[in-house]
């Protein structure tokens, strides 16, 4: 079901209470509280501080940006709640979340299956004119999109033993976030999808929950996910992409100046944001390998990207900007 703002107003109390916490500003900056879920090592903060960063190049003094990482505020879903009824100022969350709670489904467009083929390719689409679209997409739900990035490109990791093949995948217990898309995935690949909070996955790894879980190297390293996985599979399957979003009642509230820098704050934090997603994947996996983790590339990559690919076509019927992601895609790979 579909929430919309007056529905997650019933909810203001609580959220207005953690809100009031004392706070100083400089008297001088408009007052912005910014909240996310990741720890301080993912790409997540860095979107955060980034975004931080380019406001104050661009307005200096112009705003004070106070940053609420690790859950403070909330998880992915309650703060994206908080975003679409005013609550939250600014959020930046995962994107697979977006058409859960606002019910605009162009946000799914960066998981279509093996589309989006690096961190580079991702930029390109997310600061060209689809990417722009899709974010522009969410303002009838009250919020203002102001940057896409991927935050870590997902591989997969199991607990038992490797998954060098796609027969290993068939039955295992794999959390995934509980949305559509990631259930007909992990559907269709064979394993047996187990739908969990992101919170959840270290301890249902621990105690044989479940038998894996697909995820990125950020996640792995700032949730100590290797601790309990030690098989890492090299499959590249899709992004992680997080959005920063504005709640409408906020950027409605600002001068056309500071609309201007927010928006061109957003669009700089994306390469920042990549940046540093592409220098910690690639040099994780070292400090995961150091770790004992073990690291194999999954032999019949091919054939897992053909067992998914008509789900692209099927998922690009549902919203114009998916397929239009899908063609931009296809034309500059």
């Amino acid at each position: 079901m579909t929430i919309h703002r007056r529905t997650l107003l019933q909810g203001a109390a609580a959220m207005s209470a953690v809100l009031a916490t004392p706070y100083v500003a400089r008297a001088a900056g408009r007052r912005m509280r910014l909240a996310h879920a990741a720890n301080e090592v993912h790409p997540g903060h860095k979107m955060a501080t980034s975004f931080s960063e380019a406001l104050e190049e661009l307005m200096p003094g112009g705003f004070d940006v106070q940053i609420f990482p690790n859950r403070q505020l909330g998880d992915d879903k309650q703060l994206l709640e908080g975003g679409v009824a005013g609550l939250m100022d600014v959020v930046t969350v995962s994107g697979v979340l977006i058409p859960l709670v606002t019910g605009r489904q162009a946000m799914n467009a960066w998981q279509m299956p093996f589309l989006v083929r690096d961190y580079d390719h991702f930029g390109e689409l997310a600061l060209g004119e689809v990417g722009q679209k899709i974010l522009d997409d969410l303002r009838p739900a009250g919020l203002v999109g102001l940057a896409t990035a991927d935050t870590g490109q997902r591989n997969f990791l199991s607990i038992d033993k490797p998954v060098t093949t796609i027969e290993d995948f068939a039955g295992l217990k794999t959390r995934i976030v509980p949305v559509p898309l990631h259930q007909q995935i992990w559907d269709t690949v064979g394993t047996a999808p187990v739908g969990l909070p992101y919170g959840e996955v270290y301890g249902a790894l621990e105690t044989g929950v479940i038998d894996a879980v697909e995820i990125n190297v950020s996640s792995m390293l700032g949730e100590n996910l290797w601790e309990v996985g030690k098989n890492f599979t090299l499959t590249g399957h899709y992004p992680w992409h997080m959005a920063t979003l504005m709640s409408e009642r906020f950027f409605e509230g600002l001068n056309d100046e500071e609309k201007a820098a927010v928006t061109e704050a957003g669009r700089r934090s994306v390469t920042a944001t990549l940046d540093y997603a592409r220098t910690q994947d690639l040099e994780g996996r070292d400090e995961l390998a150091a770790k004992g983790v073990e690291i194999v590339p999954l032999s019949e990559l091919d054939q897992m990207r053909s067992r998914v690919s008509d789900l692209t076509t099927e998922w690009s019927a549902k919203d114009p900007l998916i397929a239009e992601l899908v063609a931009a895609a296809n034309a500059t790979a």
